[in-house]
């Protein structure tokens, strides 16, 4: 979200894209903090079991799930390209 923003006024940002140790830093960042997303989307859906949730509050809770899921995926597949470049 940061390079979108930065890139609008055309400033690159390198470092976060590239396989050096920045770049394999912030992947790791990332994938921590989805990785803390998904528990959080968890602890969502077991607190709307046990307060007895309306039914459609079933989809918020599946569709917040898919996007984490999502979301983890593609920053793990960026870990791995970055550090099969560094080879």
């Amino acid at each position: 979200m940061p390079e979108t923003a930065l890139g609008l006024f055309r400033v690159n940002v390198p470092y976060i894209h590239s396989s050096g140790l920045v770049g394999i830093g912030f992947s790791l960042f990332v994938i921590v903090v989805a990785s803390m997303n998904l528990v959080m989307d968890f602890d969502f859906i077991e607190q709307g079991a046990n307060a007895g949730a309306p039914k459609y509050m079933e989809w918020y809770a599946a569709f917040g799930l898919m996007v984490t899921l999502v979301w983890l995926y593609i920053e793990i597949v960026r870990l791995l390209v970055k550090m099969r470049e560094r080879k």
